[in-house]
């Protein structure tokens, strides 16, 4: 097992009704019985039946003006898992002004640990407040990357030296050139090597994995 799994929203589908997340629950309960699991809220969650369903220990964090946030510590690396959830079932995402305010605070007082920010949509694309985020991110540079999903696409880009990590979708895709599978990360204090495990899909890059190195 890995120490920890990250799920990055969407955790139910389309509207987020309490069956869906009942049975996700069900789902993960082997896993969460043995390691930290950190749920993300995607556009096709409801926090309220979200926050219904997953109490302690699974999905527990930090809310924030009726935002989930998770904070934890794995090694030398820090994971911050934000709430970009706007309006359930519409595209767009949105961090929204009280979540970039503690996040800008949390990250300007926390030590200078390499940080990687998981949220679920897609920079530039489908997240609302993108450029405020990353006024706030650029000139930290503690924080090394930033992770989502949202586009069911794989694929790796920089912004400012910043990774941007593009998951692909673990269920389906919108295209048969993408795989679906999931992503098993080793983090350090230097970088990362992230190995693609498919499950579905296009499945040409099985195995292979992707070197990072953190910028100074």
């Amino acid at each position: 097992l890995p120490d920890r799994v990250i799920i990055t929203g969407d955790l139910a589908r389309l509207k987020g009704q309490t069956g869906a997340y009942e049975n996700f629950k069900t789902l993960l309960t082997p896993i969460a019985e043995k390691r930290p699991i950190h749920l993300g809220l995607g556009n096709h969650d409801d926090r309220t039946h979200f926050f219904h369903t997953f109490t302690a220990p699974v999905g527990s964090g930090l809310t924030i003006e009726n935002k989930h946030v998770v904070v934890a510590e794995a090694g030398p690396v820090r994971l911050i898992v934000l709430d970009t959830l706007f309006r359930v079932n519409v595209g767009a995402g949105e961090l929204g002004l009280s979540q970039r305010g503690w996040l800008e605070t949390f990250l300007q007082t926390s030590d200078d640990r390499p940080t990687v920010l998981f949220l679920h949509h897609t920079p530039d694309s489908d997240l609302l407040d993108t450029r405020p985020l990353f006024e706030i991110l650029r000139p930290l540079s503690k924080v090394k990357a930033v992770v989502y999903g949202h586009s069911h696409r794989y694929g790796f880009s920089q912004v400012a030296g910043i990774h941007l990590i593009n998951l692909p979708a673990t269920g389906f895709n919108f295209s048969g050139s993408q795989p679906v599978g999931w992503v098993e990360a080793r983090l350090t204090a230097q970088g990362g090597e992230l190995t693609l495990h498919t499950i579905g899909g296009n499945r040409k890059l099985e195995g292979h994995t992707q070197r990072l190195s953190w910028r100074a």
